[in-house]
């Protein structure tokens, strides 16, 4: 899930790279039954190349550096190193930071297993979870992702419309989530506690920053809400309307798209039960929440003597915060303003900034780094498995003119 209107759109957009003339068509009707979220997408072979996956690297590693080279000039960062003891508590509790992430792949698998009424295996749901989470890692906002879910759903035997439908679903309950749980998060929580972190600019910049990001999810959530659940046909004319304006129009075929599948998904999810989005909501607070708390994790195996209960809850209460934030970052993966972001806002609840920066690190190589590398390592695997298998159904559509080749 990246920015929530930037994911969707590229959700509908993804499906707009080889449909050709039947997106124009489709355009021209307005018909739902036409949409292009219906025509198979090819993804190009650039979509996931090597400069993708090391940019995100460079700019971590590049901002790392910095703040190693800036903390250098305040305190001396040898002894910081001396200091920590990486005894079998700290390995514990880093271990634990890992069980949490797996707890998030758990959660976010079992949501897809819950959304294809339990016909995607385990071992499919958890290929389709790391595929979206890589692409979460290479592309802008920290908790991108959901644009190519379809067509890994797709891959895995999900009809693409269906597919489509289910990306959909899984953005509203995203967003839903943030909704929800951020107000009843600063509810128990202190104010002045949850946005001050010691900088007085910082905080009053994090705190307007928060605001702005949830609001813009509040009506984008409410938008989702209206379009797949309660209006999906008149919320389809408006936005088509909107964008008939000269200087929209070059969208309108993405936004139709958009549209057609706000109508289709609203088909399916008004036929279902409330079991069903008790499922599908527990999976998705089970995966959020496990991945937060992997920052309370990295707390106890640092700093297990200084934190208390109190102190846990605010460390778990900032991350809602973090998130939030992180969902405009302008770099893949949020990498480097993560880890900067990370210094900052914990710096009231660590020692020194030395120890703040290696507990970063810490937080990045178990909740993005290691996306990083698993990605890379099936993608090539499954985009060799998808041009062969594109391949193979072009031979099949029109076999007389391979044969001539």
């Amino acid at each position: 899930m990246t920015w929530p209107m930037r994911s969707s759109t590229a959700i509908m957009c993804s499906s707009n790279l080889t449909t050709g003339n039947n997106m124009s068509e489709s355009s021209q009707n307005n018909m739902p039954e036409k949409s292009s979220a219906t025509v198979a997408p090819q993804p190009d072979k650039n979509t996931f190349s090597v400069w993708k996956v090391l940019l995100p690297v460079a700019i971590g590693l590049g901002v790392v550096v910095l703040m190693f080279l800036h903390d250098a000039r305040k305190e001396d960062l040898s002894a910081v190193m001396r200091s920590i003891n990486f005894t079998a508590h700290t390995i514990l509790f880093l271990l634990l930071g890992w069980l949490f992430m797996i707890g998030r792949d758990v959660g976010l698998s079992w949501r897809f297993r819950a959304l294809t009424d339990h016909k995607l295996r385990w071992t499919q749901a958890f290929k389709v979870d790391f595929l979206c989470e890589f692409t979460s890692c290479i592309t802008p906002s920290a908790v991108g992702g959901s644009s190519l879910g379809m067509i890994f759903l797709n891959r895995e035997g999900v009809e693409l419309g269906r597919a489509t439908t289910l990306m959909i679903t899984t953005l509203f309950l995203d967003e839903l989530f943030f909704v929800i749980s951020c107000p009843l998060v600063i509810l128990f929580t202190p104010v002045n506690e949850i946005f001050n972190s010691g900088s007085g600019a910082f905080s009053s910049g994090i705190k307007l920053t928060f605001w702005l990001v949830y609001s813009g999810i509040c009506l984008w959530t409410l938008l989702l809400f209206l379009g797949i659940i309660v209006k999906p046909a008149a919320i389809r004319n408006v936005i088509i309307k909107l964008f008939s304006i000269r200087f929209l129009r070059r969208w309108q075929p993405a936004v139709i798209a958009l549209g057609d599948n706000m109508v289709a998904t609203s088909v399916e999810l008004r036929k279902k039960r409330f079991s069903f989005w008790l499922e599908v909501f527990g999976g998705t607070a089970l995966s959020w929440t496990s991945r937060y708390m992997v920052v309370n994790a990295i707390f106890m195996a640092f700093l297990p003597a200084t934190v208390n209960f109190a102190d846990q809850w605010l460390i778990l209460a900032r991350q809602f915060v973090v998130w939030v934030v992180l969902m405009v970052s302008p770099t893949p993966g949020g990498s480097g303003l993560s880890e900067w972001l990370f210094t900052e806002y914990y710096s009231d609840l660590i020692p020194s900034a030395g120890l703040a920066l290696i507990m970063a690190i810490c937080w990045r190589l178990i909740s993005y780094y290691v996306y990083l590398a698993i990605g890379a390592a099936i993608v090539p695997g499954w985009l060799k498995d998808t041009f062969n298998s594109l391949h193979r159904n072009k031979v099949k559509k029109n076999p007389q003119s391979f044969s001539d080749k």
